[in-house]
């Protein structure tokens, strides 16, 4: 991974300390969502008004807001919008710890990869809503090519290695520290999405060289916090082809939710 070639936009950047801030997703049945968020995922209700609610961690930090529409109909499987929201943990105990929430309450994972420079688990939530829970390794043990590229790779993640890590004091949710990592969006053509963003919001663009992976968009993320700020990705995901541990073995390789284009962060699409 390097900066393209293509000069980024004339003037002020986005500030480095940018962040994610919470991802809104309208849903059919919130009752359900929100006790999928709460159990599967960890995350603890904040605040309900009404038909919204907002998820976060005990540190008050709001990382998911359902919106409640029982009316609202599904969005097609390959329409554009959201592909899936990361959550970033804030260590390897730690997404320890999200495998084994998710094995207890009856979730299937979509997949589960080493990227090199992280390890990542995938799922969709009972909406169809994509989900990665990754941690970052460390900067230092990031490899770089000849070319001065960033190693990155998807490979499948060794759950055996990560299940070592698990904590063994009572789950108490997911940590303070957590926070959106990234959001990654499926877009019909990536170089008006990709020109759409670097214009409007001053985001500077990569290039992973990623097997079948499409451009990702970055924001400039200080150490040691995450590697982007938003991906982008042209049609479908590509089906997992490697076993996972038994925990998990036959978990659909099936593709994760999109969504709809007025609001990429919904699921649903008028």
């Amino acid at each position: 991974m390097r900066p393209n070639a293509t000069p980024s936009p004339s003037g002020p950047s986005i500030d480095p300390a940018t962040r994610i801030g919470a991802v809104s997703l309208t849903v059919a049945d919130l009752d359900r969502m929100r006790s999928f968020y709460e159990r599967a995922i960890g995350l603890r209700t904040l605040e309900r008004d009404g038909a919204t609610v907002r998820l976060g961690t005990e540190d008050d930090r709001p990382l998911v807001e359902l919106v409640g529409d029982p009316d609202a109909p599904p969005a097609p499987r390959r329409a554009t919008g959201l592909f899936h929201q990361a959550l970033l943990v804030p260590t390897r105990p730690e997404l320890a710890r999200s495998m084994k929430r998710l094995v207890e309450s009856g979730w299937r994972l979509t997949g589960a990869s080493d990227h090199l420079v992280s390890e990542a688990l995938y799922l969709d939530d009972p909406e169809g809503n994509g989900i990665e829970i990754y941690r970052d390794r460390p900067r230092s043990e990031w490899r770089t090519t000849a070319g001065g590229e960033i190693e990155m790779a998807t490979i499948a993640l060794d759950l055996d290695g990560v299940m070592s890590a698990l904590p063994g004091d009572p789950d108490a949710g997911a940590p303070p520290g957590t926070v959106m990592g990234h959001v990654h969006l499926r877009v019909s053509e990536i170089p008006p999405a990709e020109a759409f963003y670097q214009q409007a919001d001053r985001i500077r663009r990569d290039r992973a060289r990623l097997p079948r992976r499409a451009v990702r968009v970055r924001g400039r993320l200080p150490p040691p916090r995450g590697h982007e700020h938003l991906g982008q990705r042209r049609g479908g995901c590509p089906a997992a082809r490697q076993p996972w541990a038994a925990a998990v073995r036959g978990a659909g390789a099936q593709p994760r939710g999109a969504r709809g284009p007025a609001r990429p962060s919904d699921r649903r699409r008028r």
